[in-house]
């Protein structure tokens, strides 16, 4: 699937549910069903700068298209990582850096995100794409 593709999919799965502690909740499940990190990769390295919680993000990149595994040890932030996961996992380094993620406004999380997870969010991003961006010119 495309990146578009599973956005739309996200929107639709979130615009069902008319209650924001519904959508809460949602995110939380899906963080819920996240398969957890494995501990040699819960390292400092991967620790992400700029999140309030404790997020690790580790990225693969097998010569075309590039695997993320993250966790964090907040319910709805790794639920919020697992939705970056499922738009951006299993995607070209060019695909991630040309993605216009516009499913975090389109389902209203960045209105209901407070500041300090909001600049979270954005600090995951900005790490998926650094990394697109290495393996990019790696590759």
């Amino acid at each position: 699937m495309t990146i578009n593709e599973i956005q739309d999919e996200i929107i639709e799965e979130f615009l069902e549910l008319d209650d924001w502690m519904d959508r809460y909740q949602l995110l939380i499940d899906m963080g819920s069903e996240q398969e957890p990190l494995e501990e040699k990769y819960k390292t400092e390295q991967n620790l992400i700068d700029g999140c309030q919680s404790r997020v690790w993000l580790q990225a693969d990149f097998d010569g075309t298209r590039i695997h993320f595994q993250a966790e964090s040890d907040a319910l709805i932030v790794k639920g919020i990582v697992t939705l970056l996961l499922r738009v951006l996992n299993d995607q070209t380094p060019h695909d991630i850096l040309n993605a216009d993620l516009y499913f975090i406004e389109k389902i209203g999380l960045r209105e209901h995100l407070s500041p300090t997870r909001s600049n979270g969010l954005l600090a995951m991003i900005k790490q998926m794409k650094l990394y697109a961006l290495a393996f990019q010119a790696k590759g």
